[in-house]
């Protein structure tokens, strides 16, 4: 068996996909493909370190208030993830743009989650905005990360119907819910070796089984 892919966490918040991946790849899980490394998180209050403790993972914070400039603080977020001995970096709510230098420094090593079918409605307030366009389908996308804002090859995908009765909330609370099955997916994907990228374009290969309600490569579907 291969060596676990040593990775860390960047958080900034409550931390609910940051749980999935501990409950995926945590301590208490044997014979992961992924060890969690290091949790750092640029707010002191953010609920995920509590998560990250109480499961005996490691925590850095490094508040971006105590710095002059985006440059500065994300070369000090780079040294503690380097420091922790991490190969891979997870985004999981992290809510702090990242410099051109970082974004090229982890380049094909730096993945986010978005709540939304990229494309398609990059930025933020993704649940409102896939309302007004009366989508049928919405849903969550894993992809690596590059400079333009959610832009990058994309990994995975999770489908959510967009319901009648739908409220932002409501369709909100559902992609939530299959954040928390996507994202250890694609993590494992990446772990695994099943992940490579060709220019900008994740392929997704290697599978025997394909997963429920994700999208990784509709030419599987042709196999």
């Amino acid at each position: 068996m291969a060596a676990p892919l040593k990775v860390a966490v960047l958080i900034s918040g409550r931390g609910s996909n940051l749980q999935a991946l501990i409950d995926a790849f945590g301590p208490k899980v044997a014979d992961s493909p992924v060890k969690i490394v290091l949790v750092l998180s640029n707010r002191p209050d953010a609920l995920g370190l509590e998560r990250a403790a109480k499961a005996g993972l490691k925590t850095e914070i490094v508040d971006h208030k105590a710095f002059q400039s985006r440059e500065d603080f994300d070369v000090a977020i780079d040294r503690e993830i380097r420091a922790a001995g991490a190969e891979f970096v997870v985004l999981a709510g992290f809510m702090r743009l990242l410099t051109p230098q970082f974004v090229t420094a982890w380049k094909d090593k730096l993945i986010n989650i978005h709540p939304a079918l990229l494309p398609s409605f990059p930025g933020l307030h993704t649940h409102r905005r896939a309302l007004e366009a009366s989508v049928r389908f919405h849903g969550a996308t894993v992809h690596f990360v590059r400079n333009d804002t959610d832009s990058g090859p994309i990994i995975a995908q999770s489908l959510v119907a967009v319901r009648p009765d739908d409220t932002e909330e409501s369709l909100g609370a559902r992609v939530l819910e299959t954040e928390h099955r996507l994202y250890p997916l694609a993590v494992r994907l990446i772990a695994e070796g099943h992940v490579r990228v060709e220019g900008e374009r994740a392929v997704v290969s290697g599978l025997t089984r394909y997963p429920e309600n994700v999208l990784l490569n509709p030419m599987l579907l042709m196999a």
